[in-house]
């Protein structure tokens, strides 16, 4: 059974919209499960039957819910109708862009950011807007799109990143003939290592699957944890993505995510205060933030870790997954990570967590240098018919920012 925290003065006021709102909120789920049906059968006639419903609607709710002055984002606004036609709307537009009906994805793109000013997705529509343009051999309408997304204070993290790259690539002379600011910054070369395997498959479309040396299968992030551990460098490691950087992140800063804040807690089932997510969260709790992420770059982070483990542990919290990782574990990775760096991300999460939450590299690498120091080393790994995407890059160079090493790790038949 799960276990929540309970020791807060819960908020009495009304929430949710009124109850014709929410009734409005349960068709749009009904949409989106359809949805998800029928991307899933690959039927293309009622996917466009999907996205022109969540349009109509989307269309009609607009002037109540989204026609405000205010710039920060609202917590209401993720119990709209809106917000969940719009995500039916995007995975329309992943459905266009795979059938390479760029013309018809360009059009959605264009009018979710027509009509979504105040959201934090608009840095990756812009992305998909500019990409497709491109695709479509529309180059200066595609830098045109990128230029502009970049002055829209909606686009952030990766997205931002990734926009630049698009600018600087995109813009070179004769179209463009003035170096951007950011030119020497965002094409920066990402280290990279090749790593070979022998193939268990090689089917066009199939995850890529290898022996290792000891004869068993696995796949590409398995083999390249398994090159790390010998003679990639002696690094211990998981292929974790971003879900071990969520659970160090609640554990850190566990007493700012369920600090005494009005308003953001309405149930005792909660699993994190309604704002996180949201602007709001880190501006009302600026000074506490500050003061928390100092004390991690002063090396409090494995006291903070094991405080959190001990008095909290099993307790539903955003992220935090408990059983996935072992405290000996979380201690070593935290560890090595050191606290400058573990400092920078939980200010990134804090200030942004739905860009941030997702799209980290595939593994965290650490090794210890004595028994209180060490390193660590952030990889993404490409099998044999990927590459990076820009978003992918741009992760990569903004996490080399905030001080990490980071590197690609390339799987090559052999």
């Amino acid at each position: 059974m799960k276990r929540y925290m309970s020791e807060f003065r819960y908020a009495n006021g009304l929430l949710f919209l009124p109850l014709f709102c929410m009734t409005l909120v349960m068709q749009a789920i009904e949409v989106a499960q359809i949805m998800d049906e029928v991307l899933g059968a690959n039927r293309a006639e009622a996917v466009l039957r999907c996205i022109k419903i969540a349009e109509s609607h989307v269309s009609a709710a607009l002037p109540i819910q989204y026609m405000t002055s205010e710039s920060v984002i609202t917590i209401r606004h993720l119990f709209t109708a809106s917000w969940v036609y719009s995500k039916v709307v995007l995975l329309g537009i992943s459905f266009l862009e795979q059938e390479r009906r760029y013309r018809d994805a360009i059009d959605l793109l264009k009018w979710l950011l027509n009509c979504f000013t105040c959201d934090v997705r608009r840095g990756y529509w812009t992305l998909r807007l500019s990409v497709d343009l491109e695709h479509l051999g529309y180059t200066e309408e595609s830098l045109q799109v990128a230029e502009n997304g970049l002055l829209d204070p909606w686009v952030r993290a990766g997205s931002r990143m990734a926009l630049q790259r698009r600018v600087v690539r995109l813009g070179k002379p004769p179209r463009r003939w003035k170096v951007p600011s950011f030119s020497r910054s965002a094409m920066r070369k990402i280290p990279e290592v090749n790593v070979q395997g022998r193939p268990l498959n090689s089917e066009l479309g199939a995850k890529s699957r290898f022996y290792n040396e000891e004869g068993e299968q696995c796949g590409v992030e398995e083999l390249a944890l398994y090159y790390y551990a010998g003679e990639g460098g002696g690094w211990q490691g998981v292929h974790t993505e971003s879900g071990i950087w969520l659970t160090i992140f609640g554990l850190l800063m566990w007493d700012v995510i369920y600090a005494d804040v009005p308003n953001v807690f309405y149930t005792r089932f909660q699993n994190a205060p309604l704002d996180l997510g949201t602007d709001s969260f880190y501006s009302v709790r600026k000074s506490s933030i500050e003061s928390h992420l100092q004390k991690i770059r002063d090396g409090m982070a494995e006291e903070y870790l094991i405080k959190t483990w001990e008095t909290h542990n099993g307790t539903a919290c955003r992220g935090v997954n408990w059983d996935r990782h072992s405290l000996d574990e979380l201690r070593a990775a935290v560890t090595c990570v050191g606290g400058r760096c573990l400092a920078s991300l939980c200010e990134l999460l804090a200030q942004d967590y739905q860009s941030w939450s997702s799209g980290m590299p595939d593994l965290l690498l650490w090794r210890f240098n004595g028994e209180y120091s060490g390193e660590a080393k952030l990889v993404e790994v490409k099998g044999p018919r990927d590459r990076l995407s820009e978003q992918q890059r741009a992760w990569l160079l903004l996490l080399m920012d905030c001080g990490f090493v980071v590197e690609v790790c390339k799987v090559k038949p052999s």
